[in-house]
């Protein structure tokens, strides 16, 4: 037998050995039969991830008899997440494993205990090696706090891409190449407008400005500036707003409608292109009954692709030892290969770890499924999302509240204007 090939075997071998003793979930028994409880909040309803929720926990409690997690569904994404929290906090019942979006990473670690993950680490594994070893510095940034501190593992990684109906689309003479820029989007959609009076274009309008952030950022605007003010309200982000504007107000070629009614309109076929996160891709895919497929993220003319990174960390607030034990294998399990692709398989979020996503099963998967390979692609122009120092909930309110202002018609920039202030006025 090649001597190489025996010693490269060997060492493929005991990477993953050592992979699956860094963060496999711990399968000793405990001393004693005392079941700990824990419960885990997340945000991912049935069209996002919610199945696969369910199916980890289940997983989960059935390998660790000791261990019972029961799983809580908040709805409004993470700013209902948080704002439930803020509640939880109060009354002195908080839970143990908390899925934190990255726009309150800084909101989070300012106004929460928390159990950093390298105490966590150390404290139960004597080991304070392994999450650099099996995160990238890059996916670790996404998770730290404006002093450069990690709060929570990262774990959802998502993108904002572009989903087509390849059969509106070739119905009626729009080639996909024509959609990589937003004046190419504006275009086609009016196309559609004017040959069908269906809508061209959804972007998400969830309970956060996600996908309106990526609009401004792929025309050159800050979102916020290095002092941490906000800085959107830029020649280049009213530029972009207005452009958006004019496709939901004066051409009526875009739909203003939230998330939830807006992918049903497209997985329909009421409306051909859909600007929203991977973690759709799944449901895209299950749902719709026409020729769907997905592009990188439009840019504007002239402007480099930058997109912020959406998703969420996993964090633990449990506060008694036993409770924060319980809540570190849980998170262990959670991060797992064959855990990470059954909750990226259930969504179409890209894997955190270093492992995951170099891994043959997510290259196997990303083959069969090519709406993921866009998201993918865009990682290398992806920045953290927006997270501000002081009064997060507040400022991202700001934004979703200008956000729905410009979309029934207020004039941009005085609405920008306005909210930048208001923002700034608490940082």
């Amino acid at each position: 037998m090649n001597t190489k090939h025996t010693l490269k075997r060997l060492a493929g071998i005991t990477a993953i050995i050592g992979m699956a003793a860094l963060f496999a979930g711990c399968s000793k028994s405990q001393a004693n039969d005392k079941v700990t409880h824990i419960t885990y909040w997340h945000v991912n309803a049935q069209t996002l991830g919610g199945a696969s929720v369910n199916k980890l926990v289940k997983e989960f409690n059935q390998t660790h008899k000791n261990i019972k997690v029961t799983a809580k569904f908040n709805p409004n994404m993470y700013q209902g997440l948080m704002q439930n929290l803020q509640s939880a906090q109060a009354s002195g019942k908080v839970p143990d494993v908390v899925q934190v979006g990255w726009a309150y990473t800084n909101y989070f670690s300012d106004n929460f205990k928390y159990l950093n993950p390298n105490d966590a680490a150390q404290k139960f594994d004597k080991n304070t090696n392994s999450i650099t070893k099996n995160f990238s510095p890059k996916t670790l940034s996404f998770a730290k706090n404006a002093n450069g501190k990690l709060v929570g593992l990262p774990y959802s990684l998502s993108t904002p891409i572009l989903y087509i109906n390849k059969t509106i689309l070739k119905k009626y003479g729009i080639d996909p190449s024509e959609l990589s820029t937003w004046q190419g989007v504006e275009k086609a959609s009016k196309q559609i407008k004017s040959k069908s009076g269906n809508y061209g274009v959804y972007i998400q309008e969830p309970a956060d400005t996600w996908a309106q952030q990526a609009m401004m950022l792929s025309n050159g605007a800050q979102i916020k500036s290095n002092d941490g003010k906000a800085a959107f309200n830029s020649k280049a982000g009213q530029q972009a707003y207005q452009l958006y504007q004019d496709m939901v107000v004066k051409e009526k070629t875009a739909l203003h409608a939230p998330w939830d009614q807006g992918m049903d309109a497209f997985i329909n076929g009421k409306v051909a292109m859909a600007f929203t996160t991977v973690a759709q891709a799944s449901h895209i895919k299950q749902s719709a009954n026409f020729d769907a497929s997905a592009i990188v993220a439009p840019t504007f003319k002239g402007k480099k692709l930058t997109v912020p990174v959406g998703g969420s960390m996993l964090t633990i607030t449990a506060q008694s030892t036993p409770q924060q034990k319980a809540a570190w294998k849980f998170e262990k399990f959670m991060y797992k290969n064959s855990s990470l692709m059954t909750w990226d398989k259930g969504t179409g979020y890209l894997p955190p770890t270093k492992t995951a996503l170099n891994s043959t099963i997510f290259k196997t998967y990303l083959d069969k499924n090519p709406m993921i390979k866009p998201a993918v692609d865009e990682l290398g122009n992806a920045v953290p999302w927006t997270s501000f120092p002081k009064n997060g909930l507040d400022a991202e309110q700001s934004m979703i509240d200008a956000r729905d202002q410009i979309l029934s018609g207020k004039n941009v920039n005085q609405t920008l204007k306005s909210a930048q202030e208001k923002i700034n006025v608490k940082q």
